[in-house]
């Protein structure tokens, strides 16, 4: 059903509003925990709902903000399960991006992707086509980046390149999984001796 103003029943305003949010608490499950107890905010241009189906879409330079969680997208589509759950959230850009404190005394993560999926059934958050994820200088970016929020650890798939490597150039490597770690300031250098 799409949504009008002037045809829109209160009960279809009501679901779309409540699947928004229900989104936006499935992402932000790695969040700061003060991030849920934030309202969520959401805009875009157009805003359907198939209750049917189980699927909300927003379209149009969506953005949703919770907290210190921000992601927009081009378009965001959310699927519920039979219970009325959240199953999965896509998010579609060119390319979607997201942003996100996941600790208090760390810099945010932002991540982007040509597509961002969330599944709520498993906890794994995945970031197709040119995907990146960077925090405080560190930095994740491969084909698809996958991303378990229940055991935290995270997959980078890259494609092939077809020949042997023999530089971490980013133009020699183009399509492969890109790895970046910051030194650590707080350690000096084996046999380094301090004043």
């Amino acid at each position: 059903m799409l949504l009008n103003p002037k045809h829109s029943h209160a009960k279809t305003v009501f679901n779309v509003v409540i699947l928004g949010a229900l989104s936006c608490t499935a992402m932000s499950a790695f969040a700061l925990p003060t991030d849920r107890n934030q309202p969520i905010s959401l805009v875009a241009d157009r805003a359907t709902y198939n209750d049917k189906t189980g699927y909300t879409t927003y379209s149009g330079n969506v953005v949703i903000e919770q907290g210190s969680m921000k992601l927009q997208a081009d378009s965001v589509t959310a699927q519920l399960n039979k219970n009325r759950q959240i199953s999965t959230v896509t998010a579609n850009g060119h390319p979607a991006r997201f942003q996100q404190k996941t600790d208090p005394n760390k810099g945010f993560a932002h991540g982007e992707g040509q597509k961002i999926i969330y599944n709520a059934d498993t906890g794994i958050l995945t970031l197709n086509g040119n995907a990146y994820v960077n925090q405080d200088g560190a930095s994740v970016r491969g084909a698809t980046l996958r991303y378990s929020m229940n055991k935290g650890d995270i997959e980078a798939v890259g494609s092939s390149s077809g020949g042997a490597a023999t530089s971490t150039s980013p133009g020699q490597n183009k399509g492969r999984v890109q790895i970046v770690i910051p030194p650590n300031s707080s350690q000096s250098a084996p046999g380094a001796k301090s004043k």
